[in-house]
């Protein structure tokens, strides 16, 4: 046998013996046997648990420290990531909001250009608008004053017919004739010529 199994198979017949010998013993004494050995018993149980389980359990306990190491390490580093992913996610917002915050301006912006530009299109148009009507207003008024001056003249060469129709005899008639052929004759020759040419 092995001197590992040696040491266990002794405490083991130790821890056996002790309970038939105190058994055995006076009742006098026995009291004090009574408590010798369960306390031996003890003490032998501990220092074979002791020096049988100290490496296993420290082995146990240094695996499992390292395993809530490497879990606490391993958490450490998901929250690190975490607080960073959480950081470039608060300043993503931010800069969402300083983006927004352009848009709503490139908006306003581009809204008042295209109101500016839309008022001075308005304006120039209503500008053309009010040129060619009064250009046409112009030109009606031009031909109304011409037909209006062609009827007056018109109605006036009727009226003025009609008065010579009507208040010239037949003697003004020969009057006006000799009087007009009296002028021709009196206008010297030269002037005759000089309009002839």
């Amino acid at each position: 046998m092995r001197a590992s199994w040696r040491v266990p198979i002794a405490v083991a017949l130790i821890l056996q013996a002790g309970p038939a010998a105190a058994a055995g013993g006076d009742h006098a004494s026995g009291s004090i046997g009574d408590l010798v050995y369960p306390v031996l018993n003890l003490v032998i149980l501990i220092a074979v648990l002791v020096y049988f389980g100290r490496k296993p359990v420290a082995d146990f306990f240094a695996e499992r420290r390292a395993s809530i190491q490497g879990e606490l390490a391993q958490a450490a580093e998901l929250y690190r990531k975490a607080e960073e992913q959480h950081a470039r996610w608060q300043r993503h917002l931010v800069d969402l909001e300083g983006e927004l915050d352009g848009i709503r301006a490139k908006a306003r912006e581009r809204a008042e250009s295209e109101r500016a530009h839309i008022l001075a299109d308005a304006q120039t148009t209503a500008d053309r608008i009010r040129r060619d009507a009064t250009s046409a207003v112009d030109r009606e008024l031009r031909r109304a004053r011409e037909r209006l001056r062609e009827e007056a003249s018109d109605l006036a060469i009727e009226l003025a017919g009609n008065l010579l129709r009507e208040q010239v005899t037949g003697s003004d008639r020969e009057r006006l004739l000799n009087e007009f052929i009296e002028r021709i004759e009196r206008a010297p020759a030269s002037a005759v010529n000089g309009n002839g040419r």
